[in-house]
């Protein structure tokens, strides 16, 4: 009788370790969260995560304005407005994230952090340009055939071969008749034809 004490206990001390183990499983787990943002500082929040060793995802996309020079300039711009994706162990640094500067909340399921799927954001990262931008879906890629929409080339029907590195002009090879020419146009000059 007197190995029964000593067995519950080797029991309860298996069933401690087990708990301490899973414990430090969710200790050292790191999940990826929707950061809502205050009003255009999504790069102010992610420069102030980082400082906090955060490991941090905010996709870019490239934008165009037109002045009233008329020659269009290029701007940083967030895909989603307002929200940053951060990956961090919620148990440890909850309370840091949420008031780090440039910080609103952390996007949440009633009071839980919504945890984001690690293959969304390896999609998302999988789609960048060398500069850093989220390629979107309708943009053009070498062989798409286009027509021209305005411009002394306007309704000729092309093949879309590059984008001109640092501007908005590209290269088509257009097609006619008799025979193949190269031209440089403006890129919001172009229609992507659909696949038929």
């Amino acid at each position: 009788m007197p190995r029964l004490p000593e067995a519950r206990s080797l029991r309860q001390g298996n069933q401690l370790r087990g708990l301490a183990m899973s414990a430090l499983q969710v200790e050292y787990s790191r999940h990826w969260y929707a950061i809502h943002t205050h009003p255009k500082q999504e790069e102010r929040a992610e420069n102030n995560l980082k400082a906090w060793q955060v490991e941090t995802f905010a996709p870019w996309r490239k934008g165009r304005q037109i002045r009233r020079s008329a020659t269009p300039t290029y701007t940083h711009l967030p895909l989603f407005p307002g929200y940053i994706f951060a990956r961090f162990n919620v148990q440890k640094l909850l309370h840091k994230i949420r008031y780090t500067r440039g910080v609103h909340s952390i996007v949440s399921i009633g009071i839980q952090p919504a945890v984001v799927d690690d293959e969304l954001i390896m999609l998302m990262k999988s789609r960048s340009s060398e500069e850093g931008y989220i390629l979107m879906s309708g943009e053009l890629r070498p062989g798409d055939e286009v027509v021209i929409k305005e411009g002394i080339f306007k309704g000729f029907v092309g093949i879309f071969e590059r984008q001109m590195k640092d501007s908005d002009r590209v290269t088509l090879l257009l097609k006619a008749v008799t025979h193949r020419a190269q031209v440089i146009v403006n890129l919001d000059c172009l229609e992507k034809l659909d696949a038929q």
